[in-house]
């Protein structure tokens, strides 16, 4: 019988190959080494610094700042309220489209912007208009209504 020939590619292959295989099971021998099961539950603790960052220390307790629940404000703006007697508001149009019927009011004392249809208009404003208005809330929001130019 006649024997194969070990071609230059064939011996690449399984160089390649015995390398994979050799980095496979240093893997695994690492796994084992650094396996994590049976620690105790000390051991497994993850502590927050101050600057949100994980470290495997508990906090120094001396620089402990104490603060009210009630001083935290979460990512909303504390809405002054700025609406006269009847909850009529003043602001200046921003922005009015009168062929697609919307636009938008800022109003005065706390640059809040409100939606205003054009239904809700009594004469159509351009914008830079004083006007007043009362808001309501809709399905979408709070919405200028009743808009007068004042």
């Amino acid at each position: 019988m006649a024997r194969g020939k070990q071609t230059f590619s064939k011996s690449e292959r399984e160089k390649k190959k015995k390398k994979e295989q050799k980095a496979k099971e240093e893997k695994r021998e690492d796994r084992k080494a650094n396996n994590k099961k049976g620690r105790s539950f000390e051991e497994m603790f993850a502590y927050v610094d101050e600057y949100g960052r994980l470290s495997s220390t508990p906090p120094d307790p001396t620089k402990r700042i104490e603060f009210k629940a009630e001083d935290v404000e979460v990512s909303t703006t504390r809405q002054v309220e700025t609406e006269d007697e009847d909850g009529v508001h003043s602001g200046i149009v921003s922005f009015f489209n009168e062929a697609k019927g919307y636009g938008f009011i800022k109003e005065t004392g706390s640059q809040e912007s409100y939606f205003v249809h054009i239904t809700a208009v009594e004469q159509v404003p351009r914008e830079g208009d004083k006007v007043t208005f009362k808001v309501e809330k809709n399905e979408r929001g709070l919405a200028a209504v009743e808009v007068k130019a004042g």
